[in-house]
């Protein structure tokens, strides 16, 4: 069985072949396959020492790194190092080399091409080489794992050692801001704000939270609420948050005519459309770029790390909104400004000092129009939401059985719930959001009974790209099950549970029964 030591760089991956049945004395091996990575400041020979995956080479059959070139989402100035380190002749000469010293005149350096459309840009820098190489070596015994969480961890340490080290010199940072802000308005992006890692003021209220147990099953609230609580316990070095708002108000059937209309299922505005962690997730990577193009004008490139986020990580989205002026915290939880709260919300985690702007102060005043008009009443005080009433919860993060007592509350909300947005005084002043989250597929205003007939693969087929899909097609089916229940019991809903009724999910089986009851179907 062959080895392959493989390294996928932004270039594309560089891969080497050596072939030889005897032995190869395994620190010159590293030293002549890793010595380029000195200008990664020692983090892989340190931590290949502490970790003693020295060893690992006497044995290794195929070791895989993948270092995604992707500033926001990674730490940069890793990357950049490791993209510079790992050019082919750096590889090559020393490996072959030392073939050479250990006497084995078997061995030698075969260079394989590899004709993969990704490696366009690694072609644009060395056209004589077509991109693939592989490092072999023949006679394995085991194989070993290296494990991804290594490689973040050499990234981190990079980052972290970097930002506190850094040497920003004569960097503009108030100039950069303004230079953030054009960028990201120009991205789409709302608004933008910049606010401090610290979020410790609000900790205490989110442990208040946990342990009141008002997050039902959402086990990784609690699990991961250290990182949610310590921005640099999830990006070391991290300094500041950029936090960004995009809008996604969609032009569609008036919310309030759906509801009343029980034969049609409603579904939460935000979800009529592209799912939007990809979409603000794409523009704060392209955010992120920007601004580590600008950093490198001046040489300060490579202080530069930074990860982004959005409603996928376990980050305080509404605390940084509020801290860095783009919102404040309505009293329905949600982030709210004066052109209402139907927003996404995403952030930037960055090493850079920028300066902070300021919070902007509560307008919700003695309002209390949103209390008022959750369904379920779990707004249970004002800035404070019990998830286990919360009808999104219910239909979305739940994964058992809705409960009895709730279903008849729930009504014809399919996948999560608007009420506590759409009685907002501000919201009538909300503009239309961003294309891409335009309604999909009809699903603003679409009977009940026809997206219960969806089967699996038309479930998954026509919710492709949205954010429904993650619920899977048992608790979709679940949710329309209850919403039917709650209906005028019609022939065609009755012919729709009906149909159900041998379902081979017990959990459908279940609520379809429920739901044949409250109309006295004998079936049921």
């Amino acid at each position: 069985m062959c080895n392959e030591l493989q390294f996928a760089t932004r270039f594309g991956p560089v891969r080497r072949k050596t072939e030889n049945q005897d032995e190869i004395g395994r620190r010159h091996i590293i030293n002549g396959l890793l010595g380029p990575l000195d200008q990664a400041h020692g983090v892989v020979s340190e931590v290949l020492a502490k970790t003693g995956i020295l060893k690992l080479f006497w044995f290794i059959e195929t070791i895989k790194i993948k270092v995604i070139p992707v500033y926001a989402r990674n730490y940069v100035n890793f990357n950049q190092c490791v993209s510079r380190a790992f050019h082919w002749s750096d590889v090559a000469d020393p490996a072959q080399e030392g073939t050479g010293k250990r006497r084995l005149a078997g061995a030698e350096i075969a260079i394989e091409p590899d004709d993969h459309a990704g490696n366009q840009q690694w072609r644009q820098i060395a056209p004589e080489s077509k991109g693939c190489h592989l490092i072999r070596q023949i006679q394995c015994q085991c194989r070993p794992i290296v494990n991804k969480a290594m490689i973040l961890a050499m990234q981190e340490k990079n980052s972290a050692t970097n930002a506190s080290t850094a040497d920003w010199g004569t960097v503009d940072f108030v100039a950069l801001v303004k230079q953030i802000k054009k960028w990201g308005q120009e991205l789409g992006l709302a608004e933008l704000g910049m606010a401090s890692a610290d979020v410790s003021a609000a900790s205490p209220e989110l442990l208040r939270w946990l342990e009141l147990g008002r997050h039902g099953e959402m086990d990784y609230m609690a699990k991961h609420a250290n990182l949610r609580a310590h921005a640099q316990a999830m990006v070391p070095g991290c300094l500041s948050v950029i936090s960004a708002r995009l809008p996604y108000w969609p032009q569609a059937a008036a919310s309030e005519q759906v509801l009343a209309n029980r034969e049609l299922g409603y579904i939460s505005r935000y979800a009529l459309g592209r799912d939007y962690h990809k979409t603000m997730r794409r523009r704060l990577q392209r955010l992120a770029e920007q601004i580590h193009h600008e950093l490198e004008k001046t040489g300060h490139g490579k202080y530069f790390s930074c990860r982004v986020f959005s409603d996928s990580a376990p980050v305080m989205e509404v605390e940084f909104a509020r801290k860095s002026g783009i919102a404040w915290r309505g009293k329905h939880t949600l982030a709210l400004t004066r052109e209402g709260s139907w927003h996404f919300l995403g952030e930037i985690y960055t090493s850079l000092p920028l300066p902070n702007d300021d919070p902007i102060s509560d307008h919700c005043g003695t309002c209390r129009s949103c209390l008022d008009a959750c369904p379920t009443a779990a707004i249970v005080a004002p800035y404070e939401i019990d998830a286990r009433l919360c009808i999104s919860y219910l239909t979305i993060e739940l994964q058992g059985a809705i409960p009895v007592e709730l279903r008849p509350l729930i009504g014809n909300r399919i996948y999560g719930c608007d009420d506590c947005q759409l009685c907002c005084p501000w919201n009538r002043l909300a503009r239309l959001g961003d294309p891409d989250f335009a309604v999909r597929h009809g699903l603003d205003a679409m009977p009940l009974a026809e997206l219960f007939s969806w089967d699996r693969e038309q479930f998954e087929s026509r919710l492709a790209g949205s954010p429904i899909r993650r619920i899977g097609h048992e608790r979709w089916l679940r949710n329309i099950a209850v919403a039917l229940g709650n209906s005028a019991g019609s022939p065609s809903t009755q012919a729709a549970l009906k149909a159900r009724l041998d379902h081979p999910s017990a959990l459908v089986r279940q609520h379809v029964a429920w739901a044949l009851a409250q109309s006295g179907d004998e079936r049921s």
